[in-house]
C-alpha cells in the first residue's frame, strides 16, 4: 500500500520525512489553509527530495493557469483538486503531464456515483472527510460508506487517519490504493511528528 504525507513545509521536516521515502508528499498552495507552503518552501528544496517521491501540489478551486504555473515552478509530479473543480479541468491538468487526483468529501449523504463523470480525466480519487475546511479536518468518515464505491479506479483514503484508527485498516473495502496522513500525525499544523509517521510506515508496509 501506497503513503502520502500531506500539508508539509517546514524545510527540515520535509526533509526528515523525504527519508522514510513515502510514495507521495503533499504541498499546499491554497491560501485558505494554516498549512500553505507557498513561502516556506523553494523548488531547490523540493528537488533535492529523492526521485521516487512524487512531489504533490493540492490545490482548491484554483484557476488552471496558475496550477500550470506552480506546476512548472516546483517541478511537480501530481496535482490534488481539492475542491469545485469540472471534469474538463481535471483534463487540461492532466495534460501539463502530471497524476491528477481528484477529491471527493464524504459523509453519509455522499454519492459514489458522483465520481463517474472523473473516470477519464482522474488518474486517481481521493476520499476526505467531509468537514469545515478543505481537508485537514482531523477526524475519519465512516469507511463502512466505502462499500458504496463500486468503480475500479485505484483511490487515496484520507481523513483523520492516526496510529489507533489504522488499526481497522484491514476491513476497509474496497482496498485502498493509499493511504493519506496530515492532521493525525502533526506536532503543529505544517510540522510532521516523525517518530509517529516512522511507526506508521512500519505498519503499512507490513502489509
Amino acid at each position: 500500500m501506497k503513503l502520502k504525507v500531506c500539508g508539509m513545509r517546514d524545510p527540515e521536516n520535509i526533509r526528515q520525512v523525504a527519508e522514510l521515502q513515502p510514495d507521495y508528499m503533499g504541498f499546499i498552495f491554497y491560501e485558505g489553509s494554516k498549512r500553505y507552503a507557498e513561502g516556506y518552501i523553494t523548488p531547490e528544496l523540493l528537488t533535492e527530495l529523492p526521485a521516487i517521491i512524487k512531489k504533490t501540489g493540492v490545490f482548491v478551486n484554483a484557476v488552471s493557469d496558475s496550477i500550470a504555473a506552480t506546476v512548472e515552478k516546483y517541478r511537480l509530479d501530481a496535482v490534488q483538486l481539492h475542491g469545485r473543480e469540472t471534469p474538463r479541468q481535471c483534463a487540461e491538468i492532466k495534460r501539463l503531464g502530471v497524476e491528477v487526483i481528484k477529491v471527493f468529501s464524504v459523509d453519509d449523504r455522499f454519492v459514489f456515483e458522483n465520481t463517474l463523470l472523473y473516470e477519464n480525466v482522474a488518474d486517481f480519487f481521493l476520499f476526505d472527510t467531509r468537514g469545515q475546511e478543505y481537508g485537514g479536518n482531523g477526524f475519519p468518515f465512516d469507511w463502512e460508506l466505502l462499500k458504496g464505491y463500486l468503480s475500479p479506479k485505484p483511490y487515496f483514503l484520507s481523513g483523520g487517519i492516526n496510529l489507533e484508527n489504522i488499526k481497522q485498516l484491514d476491513k476497509v473495502r474496497p482496498v485502498p490504493f493509499a493511504i493519506d496522513v496530515n492532521s493525525g500525525f502533526e506536532q503543529e499544523p505544517g510540522n510532521k511528528n516523525v517518530a509517529a509517521l516512522k511507526m506508521l510506515f512500519e505498519l503499512i508496509r507490513d502489509k
